[in-house]
Order: C-alpha cells, then sequence, then structure tokens
C-alpha cells in the first residue's frame, strides 16, 4: 500500500470470505477509535414507485437490532463512551460510521455490526421514522441547491435512475394496495444489503492482528446475496445535450454553469486529466478568465471542475456566481469561456504545467495532516469503493504521468454541442414547474448561431495562461528543530498596543504554520454602520487581493480575512516556508479605502444580497442568528446591517479607515515551523507596517447582555418560513470551570435522550437538538426544534416536559452509567487535536478567551470529575423552574405571526422583548477585554 513516508500508521487489507472488503489501520497516537461502513447501494436502486426507500432504509438500521432492539440504546452507548454517530445516503452508496473512546471500541463495534445481520424494523419505529423522513425532505423545500438539482433529475434521459427522487415523502414511504412500507423495507434490505458490496475502514491504537479479529468475529456474519449489479442508460439522450435551463432561485442568488458530459473517469485517477484542465481554467491571476470576466464587472467568482458523478457519468462543469449586470450578458461570459479553452488547447498542453500541479498534489501527500479518525475512515470506505486498496490513500493525490493525448481529447469534449448551460437567479422567465421541490423552470435548445461561434471563438486580447508560481518549493522542506511536546505559546512581545505569541511545534513534523493577526479598533464596532463599513473594508480587501494571492494559495498556502465583534483578523496557513512573504505582499496592499467605485458598488450589492438571503434560511438558524445578535451588541441582526448599508458610498471608506487605525490593538499568534528570531523580526514589520502612527490601545470590550433577574424573556421572529421554530437559551452568570463544568456535562447527558424522546417518540421535526453555547466566554445550553406541523406552544410545552422530567431519568442511570458519562466527556474534553489546524485554532481561541495558560481544558475536566450525581440533579432541577431566568426565541410557521402567542401566563416572571435595542439599553451588561 502506498503511504506517505511521514505516514506512521500500519495498514492491512483483508477480504472476509464473505467478500467484505476491509482496511485496518494502526494508529497509536489516534485518540478515538473509528469505523465506517461504505455499502454500494444507494438511491439509484430505489424501485419505481419507492422513491427515498435507500434514505429510508438508512434511518431504519440505527433504531434496533435483534441483539440491541431499543431504539436509541446505539447512540446513547456512543454518546456515553465520548462518542459520535452519523450516516448518509447518497445515489449509489450509503456510508454508516461512528468513533467513541479506545476501551469501548469491540462493544460500539459489536453493536455497529448488527445494523447489516438482524435490524428488527419495529413497526410502530417505521410510521414514526417514515415521519422523520417526511419532515427532512420538508426542511429543503426552499433549499435552492435542492430545487436546481430536482430541475437536473428532470433534464435527464427519464430511464437512468439519476431522474429519481431521491429522499423520499409521505406518498412514496406509505403503505399501499401492493405491499406495506416495512414490508418493502425488509425485502430492500434482505435483497440488496450483500457483504460483497460493502466495504470497511477501522482505526484503533490496538494491533492488526487484534482488529481483524474482531472484524472476522462480527462482521462475518453478514450474508452474502446474489445481487445483480444495475444496469445504467445513458445520463443525457442526444436531444439532452446542447440545452439552455433557465431557473428561479428562491434566494437572491444569480449563477451560471456550463456543464460538459463525460463518461466515468475513475480509470484515470492515476493521471487525472481533468483536474489538470480546471487547474487551468480555474487560474485567478492577472490575464487569467476570472481576472477578465471580474474586471468587467461580470462575475463575482468561478469554479471549474466541479459537477455530478457516477457509474457511468461525469459532469464537468464551469460556474460562474454573477453580478447583476452578468445575468444580462450570458452570451459575453461564454464567448469568453470558449476563447480560453481554446487558448488552452493551443498553448495549455505543456509538461512543466502538469508538473506543477503535480508537485502540488506530490507536496500535499507528503506534508498530509491528520484528520479526525471518524473523518478519515468514512473516507477510506468509500475509496474502497472505488479503487484497489494499494492506492486507497494515495489515489487522491495521484498525478503520475503526463498524458497529451489524454488531456487533448479531454478537451475534446469542452465543446458547445456536448454543453448543457443552467442559469439561475430569481427573476427568471419560466413555464414549467418541476416536481417535488417545485422549481420553476424553462428549457430550450441552444440556437445554431450561437453553436457555431462557440465552436469557433475568437481569442480575446488580455487573456494569458498562468506562469511559473513562484511559490512552489520544489525542495524537501527543512524542519525547524525543537524539544518538547505540544509546545504552548510563550509571549514574546507585550507592549502597549501589541502581544506577540510564538508556539514553535515540536509534535506533527509538518512544514506547515498558522499566522493569526487581530486588529481591534473600538471605531470598527461603535455603531451598526461603523460594523457594516468594517464589514466593506474586508470584503474589498479580498476581492482586491485575490489576483496577486492565487498562486500562492495553489501552491498549498491559504487564508481568511474577516470582521469580529472587535474588529477583524487575518488568518494564514499551509506551508511555512513563503507564508511570511504572503503575509507581507498582503499587508502591504491593503489600499487604505481607496478602492475601484466598480468593484466597491458590486461587492456593496453582494453584502445586501447576502444579508437579504438571510430571511431564506431555515428557520431554526434564523433563530440562533438572532438570539446571538439580541445577546451581543456588536452583533447587529441582518435587517439593521442592510439599513445602515443603503447610506454608506465609496467616498467615506477611506475617512473611515484612517480613523479605525487611529487607535488599535494587535493580537498576534505564530505557530509553525519558523524559528523564534524570524518571527521577532516578523513582529518588527507588523509594529511598523500596521501601526506606524496609532496610538496603542487596548482590545476592544466583547459586550454580552446578562439575562439575570429577568426571568423568561419571550422574543418572537418572523421567518417567513412553513416551519415553527422555537429554541430556549440559558446563560450561566459567571466564567468558572466549575460552571463551564455543569453546562458541559448536562449538555452531553441530556442530548441523546432529548433527541430520542423529542424526534424520534414525538417525532415533532427532523432539526432537533440541545448544544452548548458559550457566548462571549459566558457557558450556556440552548435547547431547540424545529417543526413542520408542531406550533410554537407545542414545542415549548415539549421542551419544558422534558427539562420537568429528566432529573429523575438522572436517578435512573447506574453507578456506571454515570462514571461512563463523565469519562467520555472528559475524554472529547482533552482529547489531543490531529492535526496543526485545530490546535492553532485552540491555541488561538484560547488567547480571545483569556485563558493564557492554556489549561481551561484541563480545569473543566477536573471539575467535572469531581461533580456528583446530586450537583447535576441540582443544576437540572434549576432549569425546570419557571422563575430561571432564560431567553425563548420562536417563530411561527406559515406566516401568521398573530396566530397562537406562547402562553405567557403559565410563566411566573418574565416579559415579552419587542426591541431588541430597547432590551439592550434596559439590560445590564458583561464587557470583558
Amino acid at each position: 500500500m502506498r503511504i506517505s513516508p511521514n505516514d506512521p500508521k500500519n495498514y492491512r487489507s483483508i477480504t472476509l470470505d464473505n467478500g467484505l472488503k476491509v482496511l485496518l489501520i494502526q494508529d497509536e497516537s489516534v485518540q478515538k477509535s473509528a469505523a465506517s461502513l461504505a455499502v454500494n447501494i444507494g438511491h439509484f436502486n430505489d424501485p419505481k414507485g419507492r422513491e427515498g426507500l435507500a434514505h429510508f432504509l438508512e434511518h431504519m438500521l440505527f433504531l434496533g437490532t435483534d441483539s440491541y432492539p431499543v431504539a436509541g440504546e446505539y447512540q446513547n452507548f456512543i454518546n456515553r463512551h465520548g462518542g459520535s454517530n452519523n450516516a448518509w445516503t447518497g445515489t449509489e452508496h450509503t456510508n454508516y460510521y461512528f468513533d467513541i473512546e479506545h476501551q469501548w471500541f469491540d462493544e460500539a463495534l459489536d453493536r455497529f455490526s448488527q445494523f447489516f445481520i438482524c435490524p428488527c424494523f419495529n413497526p410502530d419505529l417505521v410510521e414514526r421514522e417514515r415521519q422523520a423522513v417526511n419532515s427532512e425532505y420538508q426542511l429543503k423545500l426552499k433549499d435552492d441547491v435542492r430545487r436546481i438539482y430536482q430541475v437536473h433529475k428532470e433534464t435527464v434521459n427519464p430511464a437512468h435512475p439519476f431522474s429519481q427522487f431521491s429522499v423520499g415523502n409521505l406518498d412514496t414511504l406509505s403503505d399501499n394496495a401492493e405491499s406495506s412500507i416495512r414490508d418493502d423495507l425488509i425485502n430492500f434490505y434482505q435483497s440488496h444489503y450483500s457483504a460483497d458490496l460493502m466495504t470497511l475502514a477501522l482505526i484503533s491504537p490496538q494491533t492488526l492482528d487484534t482488529l481483524e479479529l474482531y472484524v472476522e468475529q462480527l462482521f462475518s456474519p453478514i450474508q452474502r446475496l446474489n445481487v445483480s449489479p444495475l444496469s445504467f442508460p445513458p445520463l443525457y439522450l442526444a436531444e439532452q445535450l446542447g440545452i439552455e435551463s433557465h431557473i428561479q432561485a428562491v434566494k437572491e442568488v444569480k449563477k451560471l454553469s456550463l456543464s460538459f458530459a463525460f463518461s466515468n473517469m475513475d480509470k484515470f485517477y492515476r493521471t487525472k486529466p481533468l483536474t489538470y484542465i480546471a487547474h487551468l481554467l480555474g487560474y485567478e491571476g492577472p490575464g487569467s478568465l476570472v481576472a477578465l470576466l471580474r474586471h468587467a464587472g461580470l462575475i463575482n467568482s468561478m469554479a471549474a471542475g466541479g459537477g455530478i458523478s457516477g457509474h457511468n457519468f461525469k459532469d464537468f462543469s464551469i460556474s460562474y456566481s454573477l453580478t447583476d449586470q452578468g445575468v444580462e450578458c450570458i452570451d459575453q461570459i461564454i464567448d469568453a469561456t470558449f476563447s480560453y479553452i481554446k487558448l488552452i488547447n493551443q498553448q495549455g498542453l505543456q509538461a512543466w504545467r502538469y508538473q506543477e500541479k503535480q508537485q502540488v498534489f506530490e507536496r500535499a501527500f507528503l506534508y498530509q495532516e491528520k484528520s479526525r479518525a471518524i473523518d478519515f475512515v468514512s473516507h477510506l470506505a468509500i475509496n474502497l469503493q472505488h479503487y484497489p486498496a494499494e492506492d486507497v490513500i494515495y489515489a487522491d493525490y495521484a498525478m503520475e504521468s503526463y498524458d497529451h493525448d489524454l488531456i487533448k481529447h479531454c478537451l475534446s469534449k469542452l465543446e458547445p454541442h456536448n454543453m448543457r448551460i443552467n442559469v439561475v437567479s430569481p427573476n427568471q422567465q419560466c413555464d414549467k414547474v418541476a416536481k417535488w421541490y417545485f422549481t420553476p423552470y424553462a428549457v430550450k435548445s441552444i440556437e445554431a448561431e450561437r453553436l457555431a461561434r462557440w465552436t469557433s471563438p475568437k481569442l480575446l486580447n488580455g487573456l494569458q495562461l498562468p506562469s511559473s508560481n513562484p511559490f512552489l518549493s520544489y525542495n524537501k522542506a527543512p524542519l525547524t528543530k525543537v524539544d518538547g511536546h505540544e509546545a504552548k505559546p510563550q509571549l514574546l512581545i507585550d507592549q502597549a498596543g501589541f502581544r506577540l505569541w510564538f508556539s514553535n511545534e515540536p509534535e506533527f513534523k509538518v512544514p506547515k504554520g498558522h499566522l493569526y493577526l487581530s486588529v481591534d479598533s473600538s471605531y470598527a464596532v461603535a455603531s451598526v454602520r461603523n460594523i457594516v463599513c468594517t464589514r466593506l473594508m474586508v470584503e474589498l480587501m479580498l476581492d482586491h487581493l485575490s489576483e496577486m494571492t492565487y498562486q500562492a494559495e495553489i501552491a498549498g498556502m491559504s487564508y481568511q480575512l474577516y470582521a469580529h465583534q472587535g474588529g477583524y483578523t487575518l488568518h494564514l496557513s499551509g506551508f511555512s516556508d513563503k507564508q511570511i512573504l504572503l503575509l507581507k505582499m498582503i499587508l502591504n496592499n491593503r489600499k487604505f479605502g481607496h478602492f475601484e467605485r466598480a468593484r466597491f458598488d458590486i461587492i456593496k450589492q453582494q453584502l445586501r444580497k447576502h444579508w437579504q438571503n438571510q430571511t431564506q434560511i431555515k428557520p431554526i438558524s434564523q433563530l440562533f442568528s438572532q438570539l446571538t445578535s439580541l445577546l451581543q451588541p456588536n452583533n447587529p441582526p441582518p435587517s439593521e446591517l442592510l439599513a445602515a448599508l443603503n447610506d454608506v458610498e465609496l467616498e467615506h471608506l477611506p475617512d473611515f479607515v484612517k480613523t479605525l487605525y487611529q487607535n488599535i490593538h494587535i493580537e498576534m499568534l505564530a505557530y509553525g515551523n519558523w524559528p523564534q528570531s524570524e518571527i521577532l523580526e516578523l513582529g518588527t514589520f507588523i509594529l511598523q507596517e500596521v501601526s506606524p502612527n496609532t496610538i496603542p490601545s487596548k482590545e476592544t470590550p466583547r459586550k454580552l447582555i446578562s439575562i439575570q433577574g429577568q426571568g423568561t424573556l419571550l422574543y418572537e421572529v418572523d421567518c417567513q418560513q412553513s416551519d415553527s421554530a422555537l429554541m430556549i437559551y440559558y446563560q450561566s452568570d459567571d466564567l468558572s470551570s466549575e460552571n463551564i463544568a455543569l453546562y458541559t456535562l448536562s449538555n452531553h447527558i441530556m442530548t441523546s435522550t432529548f433527541f430520542n424522546e423529542l424526534r424520534t417518540k414525538q417525532q415533532l421535526g427532523y432539526i432537533v437538538g440541545t448544544g452548548n453555547l458559550p457566548l462571549n466566554r459566558h457557558p450556556g445550553i440552548i435547547f431547540y426544534v424545529q417543526s413542520p406541523h408542531g406550533r410554537p406552544q407545542t414545542l415549548l410545552d415539549a421542551i419544558n416536559d422534558f427539562l420537568d422530567n429528566f432529573p429523575v431519568l438522572m436517578f435512573e442511570l447506574s453507578d456506571a452509567q454515570w462514571r461512563h458519562s463523565k469519562q467520555g466527556l472528559i475524554a472529547q474534553i482533552l482529547e489531543r487535536e490531529s492535526n496543526m489546524r485545530t490546535r492553532a485554532q485552540r491555541f488561538w481561541v484560547s488567547i480571545g478567551n483569556k485563558d493564557l495558560s492554556f489549561n481551561q481544558r484541563q480545569a473543566a475536566a477536573a471539575c467535572i470529575e469531581k461533580l456528583e450525581r446530586r450537583d447535576l440533579v441540582r443544576f437540572m432541577m434549576s432549569l425546570k423552574s419557571k422563575k430561571r431566568d432564560r431567553v425563548v426565541v420562536y417563530s411561527h410557521g406559515g406566516g401568521n405571526q398573530n396566530q397562537d402567542a406562547l402562553n405567557t401566563h403559565r410563566l411566573e416572571t418574565g416579559d415579552t422583548i419587542t426591541s431588541r435595542v430597547k432590551f439592550q439599553q434596559a439590560s445590564k451588561l458583561y464587557s470583558y477585554n
């Protein structure tokens, strides 16, 4: 098996007698054990009239087996022992996966294996889960991705299974005259879930021999069936190519996609011809197709190479995010696209260009960082379905040889007669409505004159292919020698207005790094208008930098620039050797508020659309956004941002930026493969470049509204959606490790029971859960439900009833279960990061939270260890009190905001919030630097 020379894991590939292919992985440093099983069955296998059956089956396998018949027991066991679990159903595959503490791996595998041996399909649960699948379907009715996808399904060969509805709903999953849905479920399972169609990946510190023994014992009983492979007709008939679709979006979205039909390309994974073509097409530097169209004011961004793929098809797509002007100039964009494809044909097929992309992949493979165990095995289980075992890891990175003829052949497929055009915006003229998601659309053949023009395109002036990438490194990167293990950041510079933290990581041994630079200015958040100006400044900077930094991103470096409650942050990551060069390039091109008017107008319009679209996201997400805006004064809601945006003009930005930089505080973290001396030099540069003429300032206070002493506060939100939703938030009044422990352990113990009770049993909705919600360092916990049929009062009563009853359930936990729950959470909290990115994030969050000893995790874990059951019961009893301080944010479904107001007379204390601003003005503040 080909693995990176820096990969210390041990691998073994085996095939059981029943045909199940298995990849065993021993990793002595992995933080959790994990397993994933993929089966080569998906919605393409759904019987006619039973659309969504494969998806429904995936749901049902979690709800009890003959060996473990209690619904929710599997999830409770995984959760209690510090793990997580999930699954998904795709077109041709279904994937199940979990992770857990090491000592419980064998027991979890036993439970997991029974999914594929003896599921019990409890009749009552079949009916309940049918409702859950229907809720999942209804949840996406206004999701533009699903709506556009449905139009795609209706414009392909109707004999191809891609055309079928995949999710399922009450109609497709109901009993009918021929059979019951339960009988069809059982028949589908017994005729499709065959061991030889399955692949399994496991990772654990245990020896490969031990893992093999587990697999032999637990997964050998899976039956091998005689499943006939599906025979697929062509995805597209001749009349479904050379067409143009116009699709009406719900959100303020404007897109153009050009997709070209290929057969399956998996067999070319070693040379990746389409990856090479996408690399050239997607170039964003000077002279590129993207730069040309962006400067013309027609597009905001472009992505090349994506598209659906399957057993006998692959779409190669070029997707544009359009400006308002771009929607009116579709042909101009397509003209330029075919002109650039012609340029690639004439000048782009060169071995050195391929070798550059090859080097990017080779370096990524050589210095790959670990991902989470659960993500790693779920990815490999799917890779085992596509590639031979010896290439299951390397296949994603392979670019072994430049094949001129193959690339030339693939380029020949990027021609207008083999193309499908999709134009998406809210104002498209349509004459059809797609089934299931009710998407208005129209389809027509592309006119002969346009096809002829694009078949013989003119070369446009100014277009050019990328030059050699100056950020690429071909030599093996040296590692800075460091002693120790997980070095905590040290404060190198601590002076008024500037702090510089540094850690040279000794553990992961990759030549990479992370640079965080946060600029705090109280002026940046002094008003809603100033917050909007800060966002505009950040977005315009990103837009301005995109051309000059693109080659660095290709070479394995990336950066983010984002506004926050104190100002803005710049985060760079990737290979360390030229990362400081990239940082200096970014800082030397800040523009200080002087931007092009055309780009300003476009970016302003983008922000306007983004904030307008927030009214179209799912209700529970809107409630979360409104809750955080209610409690964080420096985080206003989209409606207020929109109102302030209207008055901001380009001429205002230079003075705004100048004033912003007059009083700033800079916090910086350098973590990675650099010597300390280099970072000290960088600190000097930062002081000279960012703040040469500023007055050193303190950090901007992160304000948080205190809800203490206010009882139950009701806050209604008009989501303008068909589903109702409700969220309850409890806030800690202090920052102590003891309170962190109480809130975190309570959520850990309640979450799976809450889900099982309100979703599985009561079927209130598909989105049901609890969660830790720390805001500005204060611990907090939320309970939430989004429901297609339950009113807010029903949802509030259900959550209140759960909170009333749960303390009693605490006494039903055995001593062992109580102990294991605590240990499972402690293991999660203390879990060592698997890569530099997650550790860098922890260090940066710790600095922001003033955990400057970087030991808050250990302190919280120690407090959890000391907690007695009575402590948690006492805390949970306080949650159910009607006098408890909390915020209830809710939305009525169906657009009728006067219907079924929450029954406030049941609450002993509290008030209704009618104005966010007045509530904040009347409330006490927590405020921390």
